[in-house]
């Protein structure tokens, strides 16, 4: 079993519907990973059906016990988060502002504060439309930790993907290079970088490609909209040259991707055209790269 990941440095660069191409193409060969869990939007385009559910905790925060509490106003004084708050005469945590660093705890004087567990999100695991599984999840409002979110769905999806014998676990990752991102690609077999020709597509690349090198990851990288700036586009292909990328695809500008999205369709189902034809013909890279 191999993983992929699908990695951009931004935004909007289309990496989200490129994996969702290829979850099509591979559907009965793999097990889809939803590891953007701070915008988790693969489910728009593979409509699942949930089949399991769970919170998922992590960190803590404070809870003020009103039984004891001799108003010391101590918990307010060491709050460095203006989390503990004073309302008709009782002492309460924003759960908003906490960070759970457990300061009023320890320096309370009656021991009438108690760290409980966060509830930071939901995490999924569903049934596509594809008929494969999709394993997904949402991160609470203000939830920090989402690196422990993304581990927990991708070891997950490989736990399904060995025990349904699936050749792959494709990700679709968090854009960027931060903590969620280095989860979601420790340990991976490819990573199908995905850019667009702009100032801030080239220097997100750049950065992309660090993270990548240090963690000695396989890689290749997709140009999507290639035409809008064929300079730039160019500036991109010379610098995937000198590194050593392989150039999986150039994928033009082209409005059917947005109207595949706003159907709830993926590409590759919309387009019978030369769009399917270039994400069928990477998807098929990628597996032979990956199998070298």
């Amino acid at each position: 079993m191999k993983e992929i990941v699908v990695l951009s440095g931004k935004g909007g660069a289309g990496k989200t519907s490129i994996t969702a191409g290829f979850a099509a193409l591979g559907a009965k060969q793999l097990v889809l990973a939803d590891c953007d869990v701070d915008a988790a939007d693969m489910h728009l385009l593979t409509a699942p059906e949930i089949l399991r559910e769970e919170d998922f905790y992590s960190g803590k925060t404070a809870r003020v016990i009103t039984e004891g509490c001799v108003h010391c106003f101590k918990c307010m004084e060491v709050c460095h988060f203006d989390a503990v708050l004073h309302k008709g005469g009782e002492f309460v945590i924003d759960p908003m502002e906490c960070e759970g660093c457990g300061y009023c705890y320890h320096i309370c004087p009656t021991h009438t504060i108690e760290m409980l567990p966060r509830l930071a999100g939901k995490f999924y695991v569903s049934k596509t439309r594809f008929d494969n599984t999709l394993v997904h999840a949402r991160l609470g409002i203000a939830a920090d930790n989402s690196g422990k979110l993304v581990t927990k769905v991708r070891e997950e999806a490989k736990k399904i993907a060995e025990s349904q014998q699936m050749d792959y676990v494709l990700i679709d990752a968090s854009p960027g290079i931060g903590c969620p991102v280095v989860a979601s690609l420790t340990g991976a077999n490819f990573v199908v970088m995905v850019t667009e020709p702009t100032v801030s597509g080239m220097h997100d690349l750049s950065r992309v490609y660090e993270l990548i090198e240090k963690l000695h990851l396989k890689s290749g990288c997709v140009i999507n909209k290639a035409d809008l700036n064929k300079k730039k586009a160019e500036e991109i292909k010379k610098f995937l040259q000198a590194k050593n990328i392989r150039l999986l695809c150039e994928i033009p500008y082209n409005i059917k991707f947005t109207e595949a999205i706003s159907l709830g369709k993926t590409i590759v189902e919309y387009d019978k055209g030369m769009l399917k034809d270039k994400i069928v013909s990477t998807w098929e890279k990628v597996k032979e790269l990956i199998s070298e």
